[in-house]
């Protein structure tokens, strides 16, 4: 014989919970007359055949026709209103579920008018906070017939939600105001997305409470995450590569090694990538990768000075040397002074 429940309760203060369904597992076999106690910042919602009957604030409540009157439908006068009747109660949290993270797990490309490329990317990480609103709403859409329904099953989709919100917020923004000028708004443009943000919430029954960036800054990698976009060109790419380079020489103690491994590298790929934003394929690449090479062949001198071949690799002279005392760079010291041959530098650019 079925169980008949006298008393339906989730005494749980549903710190990560958002519903919990009485009883998990099946349906619960009530009677009129039962008592439905409901804490604090909860709400019970009754269904039956998937359909919402009523729903109950905090306080203790006592089950009759009166306040579910669709029950009419199964439970008539014959039985003395005594008779059981088959539900499903979820259990919803109303509090305000707060301090939930969020961050940028891909950079964000932004327009940066009037500097440098005229594009750069951010990244940035915050916190928000929300609460369910339309209890019988979110249950029907969201929950379905699951028996716990947590905080892990719903977060990655309203982070991916606020995230595209800020993103069409930078880009809009971003159509006027350089990334310093981005990085000044930050209050309003959390109020931005929060405002972007609540037609969605709302269609699931939730209200978005507050959204705030904690920081907004350019990628340390931009030039490496533009280059596998495809938004650098191989001359653009080279120079940046360079600029990277010095800066890890200054942080290198051993010096010129490191720096002269980022020079190599950042040409190679420079070239590979040049080809590649040129469209070339098959044999159209490797007949463009030959001419390249014959071009830049007729124009490096046979016999060259530190400075001439610095020229060439568009850095600066003291980066040539380095390269050259650090053994990657081939050259011959006479008297006081280097030369480089046209070989050696080709053999360097190889890497």
């Amino acid at each position: 014989m079925a169980r008949i429940f006298d008393v339906v309760e989730h005494p749980s203060e549903m710190t990560d919970e958002l519903v919990h369904r009485f009883p998990e597992q099946g349906i619960a076999d009530l009677r009129i007359g039962s008592q439905v106690i409901v804490r604090e910042a909860q709400r019970a919602v009754f269904f039956r055949d998937g359909r919402a009957l009523d729903s109950f604030g905090p306080g203790r409540h006592t089950i009759t026709t009166a306040n579910i009157p669709l029950l009419v439908d199964w439970v008539g006068k014959l039985f003395n209103d005594r008779t059981p009747f088959t539900a499903e109660v979820y259990y919803v949290s109303m509090r305000e579920f707060v301090d939930r993270k969020w961050g940028t797990p891909q950079p964000i490309l932004v327009r940066n008018p009037g500097m440098g490329l005229g594009v750069a990317l951010l990244q940035g990480f915050g916190t928000y906070s929300f609460q369910i609103k339309d209890a019988q709403q979110f249950v029907t859409q969201i929950v379905g017939a699951q028996g716990i329904y947590r905080m892990a099953d719903i977060e990655n989709r309203l982070r991916t939600m606020l995230l595209s919100k800020l993103q069409d917020l930078l880009g809009e923004t971003g159509a006027t105001k350089s990334v310093a000028e981005l990085i000044g708004l930050i209050e309003e443009i959390g109020a931005g997305v929060r405002a972007k943000a609540q037609d969605d919430f709302a269609a699931v029954g939730l209200l978005l409470k507050s959204f705030y960036i904690g920081s907004l800054k350019p990628s340390d990698k931009s030039a490496e995450e533009l280059r596998a976009m495809g938004m650098l060109d191989m001359q653009t790419y080279t120079q940046l590569q360079a600029a990277d380079a010095m800066r890890d020489a200054a942080q290198n103690p051993s010096g010129g090694a490191g720096l002269t491994a980022g020079i190599g590298a950042g040409m190679g790929i420079g070239n590979v990538l040049g080809q590649s934003l040129q469209g070339m394929t098959g044999q159209q690449a490797a007949a463009g990768g030959a001419a390249a090479g014959a071009a830049a062949g007729a124009a490096i001198p046979s016999v060259m000075t530190p400075g001439e071949a610095a020229q060439i690799l568009k850095v600066s002279e003291e980066d040539v040397v380095a390269a050259i005392s650090a053994g990657d760079l081939k050259a011959r010291k006479i008297g006081t002074a280097y030369r480089i041959s046209k070989e050696a530098l080709e053999e360097f650019l190889k890497g």
